[in-house]
């Protein structure tokens, strides 16, 4: 599959979802990873859908809505997130994206294409193995100095992720909390954010897309212990924690701040 055929479907999305009411917390069902289906969630879903069915590509995809589907008898896997950062969405809080990873395999070290569109201003990022990483067709690259300029992270049970993570967070000159994964991810990749942390378990569909961005970019992915996540199985379960440096020395410092004197 070429990058095309997903920047096609985010011409779409854009101009589908912008249409859409801001806001609105209409729940239309329970998706497959047990969370609630809002309108907006179902509306990218079947928009992807019907651009990968289009494509032509016997494909699987598993999908945070719809589950797992095959196109065609199945082939390669397609992860996708449809709106990522769905709570932003429907509380009218303007930062959420389209994530969709494409891999030959069932590993997330498999992924091999992977495109994250900023649904509020278009950002389009874009990876291919070996290829680099891109936004709006222009290679970026993540941070090469050594200082926590910026560190973003995610905090699911904030009673518990918080304390976890506060060592690096109180070394940071700034911090944010900005709810989309993969555009935390994403921006990163382009040098933005110096580090992603998220204690907590996630679900490959949430960071199946940044992975490959942030790599591609330069920047270092593992779990928050320092372990390489490339043998995290591509599914619906929430499976490994993260940090996320933009080079390998902001990693090492900040894998020492986490885990001295656990």
């Amino acid at each position: 599959m070429k990058i095309d055929i997903l920047r096609i479907i985010g011409k779409k999305l854009l101009k589908e979802i912008s249409s859409l009411k801001k806001g609105s917390k209409t729940v239309v069902g329970i998706g497959a990873s047990g969370d609630k289906t809002y309108q907006i969630d179902k509306l990218a879903e079947d928009i992807i859908l019907v651009g990968l069915e289009k494509s032509g590509h016997s494909l699987s995809v598993i999908s945070e809505e719809a589950g797992i589907i095959d196109i065609r008898g199945g082939g390669k896997r397609v992860v996708i997130d449809p709106i990522d950062g769905s709570r932003n969405a429907v509380t009218g809080i303007p930062f959420y994206c389209t994530s969709i990873a494409v891999a030959d395999g069932n590993t997330i070290g498999d992924i091999e294409l992977a495109y994250v569109l900023n649904l509020i201003s278009g950002d389009e990022f874009w990876a291919e193995k070996g290829k680099g990483a891109f936004m709006h067709g222009e290679r970026i690259s993540s941070q090469q100095d050594e200082f926590f300029s910026l560190v973003a992270y995610e905090a699911q049970l904030p009673r518990k992720d918080i304390p976890r993570i506060m060592p690096l967070l109180t070394e940071a000159r700034k911090t944010r909390c900005l709810g989309a994964t993969a555009l935390d991810l994403s921006y990163l990749a382009k040098g933005s954010t110096s580090i992603f942390a998220n204690p907590s378990p996630s679900r490959c569909i949430d960071f199946a897309g940044g992975w490959l961005i942030v790599r591609e970019a330069g920047g270092i992915f593992t779990d928050i212990e320092g372990t390489p996540i490339d043998k995290v199985n591509l599914g619906l379960k929430k499976s490994t924690s993260l940090l996320v440096s933009g080079n390998e020395k902001l990693h090492e410092k900040a894998l020492n701040l986490l885990n001295k004197g656990i």
